[in-house]
């Protein structure tokens, strides 16, 4: 996969591309996500989720650490951020979720670049300080 660039002007745009990029999702994807507090990861996920017809409403799995969603394909949405050491990961069944039969999307995969294999698809998020809506979004193929 080459690199893609996109510009999204709102959340709701952001969605919308997330939900037509989910059309092209295959079992065994993992996508990791990249970006700064409230630089549009979340809304992300939310659009993948609406083009996989999943119904539940899709929110920051933070404190939960895994969210699992129904739909086309299954959706494992897992968040790194409040995880303090690779082996809090592992013992969460991390590996079930890559491995599975759905469709795995980490945000704040950075964090732990060494749990990431290398045919990962990475999409990073950017925000422009002085448009808050305005999103740079960056999708490539490989190691982190």
């Amino acid at each position: 996969m080459k690199k893609k660039v996109v510009i999204t002007r709102s959340p709701e745009e952001t969605r919308e591309f997330a939900r037509e990029f989910a059309f092209s999702l295959l079992v065994g994807d993992v996508i990791a996500l990249v970006g700064e507090l409230g630089s549009g990861k979340t809304t992300f996920v939310q659009g993948l989720a609406n083009g996989l017809n999943i119904k539940e409403n899709v929110s920051s799995p933070t404190y939960k650490i895994i969210n699992e969603f129904r739909g086309r394909l299954p959706l494992y949405h897992i968040d790194f951020y409040r995880m303090k050491e690779p082996v809090d990961i592992l013992n969460i069944g991390f590996e079930h979720y890559i491995y599975g039969e759905g469709v795995t999307v980490i945000e704040w995969a950075d964090r732990f670049p060494e749990l990431i294999s290398d045919d990962v698809m990475n999409v990073t998020f950017s925000m422009k300080k002085n448009n808050p809506d305005l999103r740079k979004i960056e999708i490539s193929q490989g190691k982190l």
